[in-house]
């Protein structure tokens, strides 16, 4: 499951009009306030927040919808090959070197003002730039040992019901686990189950049937016990969280930029990747509309780049500092932030303000830094004592 928070949305309904409208015409899922669930606390629903609302689909059907769109435009030429590397020429990229076609072995330059490194995580870029000479980004890394399992299923096309459904619990073990599941579309529902560390999921059927079966919202044991399972279980490990700091080097080719996972990427529970390379995009798009010198480094647009992996990072690197198995040291402020988080969480299931700043931030329509002003700690502070046992 990939979920495409608001910011994301956002964007490519900006760049691409009618993306959303065009996504549910091709069998995407709207899932609204009214049909959509969180709980929190083992079994502890969230009061529901008017107006916020998630477009479900599996991640093949966005990408390809994406992919239709951009081929509409009448610029735009796709290539495919293996990037091999850059071709460096007076202080500034070039061009890229590829391979394909019938010579895969064989080396194709395609000539560039603007090389956009969107390989991913795993991207070779800093291979690419000490190999010429240049100084690479350092890269963060933060020990997560996350793995996830995912699996889908029939759904019957006259349930009404909840549409989109999340919950996070916490065993004995003290090792969160979250389990998610949307309708996506071919009337199918898509489910996933997580968990850290020793405790992550493998790629069982009854494994994966009897997770959902724990769960403590009661909706995933039901799914399973009254849908059919299409195809089997697939897992994922996620080893860590890790961002590379562009913006903090001396020195740097002009005529290239990186975005998305290249830059940084997140604990996936949090949902923030696709919205995170969205907001990127909407980084570069300022950053060339202000009409800058190509040849020179781009060190206002990995600034502006920093701002957003720095909010998606604080979201997710206090908590994931803080897991019982991580080796990271966690900071004051690590702690500090997760107490304010957890108390955030909690009065989150019973006010519905609360609960509506604290989607803004997951959506990453609001800075975390938003969760800290004084009317909201407030608010926070008089629902510490509210009830919420589990249900």
């Amino acid at each position: 499951m990939h979920i495409l928070l608001d910011a994301g949305r956002t964007q490519l309904d900006r760049w691409f009009p009618g993306f959303s409208d065009g996504m549910l015409s091709r069998g995407a899922v709207l899932a609204d306030v009214g049909s959509t669930a969180a709980f929190y606390l083992n079994g502890h629903r969230k009061v529901p927040v008017p107006g916020n609302e998630v477009i479900s689909s599996t991640r093949p059907f966005l990408e390809s919808y994406v992919h239709s769109r951009l081929a509409e435009c009448g610029n735009v030429v796709f290539r495919k090959g293996r990037a091999r590397g850059l071709r460096f020429d007076s202080g500034r990229v070039s061009g890229v070197l590829f391979s394909g076609g019938d010579d895969a072995d064989g080396s194709e330059t395609l000539s560039s003002d603007l090389v956009v490194d969107a390989m991913g995580r795993s991207s070779r870029l800093g291979e690419w730039l000490a190999g010429a000479g240049w100084q690479p980004p350092a890269l963060e890394r933060l020990h997560v040992d996350l793995g996830y399992a995912t699996a889908l299923f029939t759904r019957d096309p006259a349930d009404s019901g909840m549409l989109a459904v999340h919950s996070l619990s916490l065993p004995d073990s003290g090792m969160p686990r979250l389990a998610s599941m949307a309708a996506v579309e071919g009337n199918r529902w898509i489910v996933v189950v997580t968990g850290y560390a020793r405790e992550r999921p493998v790629r069982d059927t009854e494994d994966f049937l009897e997770r959902c079966r724990q769960d403590p919202s009661g909706h995933f044991g039901k799914a399973v016990g009254l849908e059919r399972m299409l195809g089997g279980v697939a897992t994922y490990r996620h080893p860590d969280n890790r961002r590379r700091a562009f913006s903090r080097l001396s020195r740097f080719p002009g005529g290239l930029v990186a975005l998305g996972d290249s830059v940084a990427s997140f604990n996936p529970i949090y949902g923030q990747g696709m919205s995170s390379a969205g907001l990127h995009a909407a980084c570069l798009d300022e950053y060339l509309r202000g009409g800058p010198s190509l040849s020179e480094p781009a060190r206002d647009y990995f600034e502006n780049v920093d701002k957003v992996v720095a909010a998606a990072w604080q979201t997710s690197a206090a908590s994931d500092a803080l897991l019982p198995h991580s080796s990271a040291t966690p900071t004051r402020q690590d702690r500090a932030a997760k107490v304010v988080m957890d108390a955030v969480l909690r009065a989150s299931l019973v006010d519905r303000e609360v609960h509506r700043r604290f989607l803004d931030v997951a959506n990453m329509r609001a800075h975390p830094n938003t969760l800290l002003r004084p009317g909201t700690l407030l608010r926070v502070a008089r629902r510490w004592r509210t009830d919420v046992s589990p249900v």
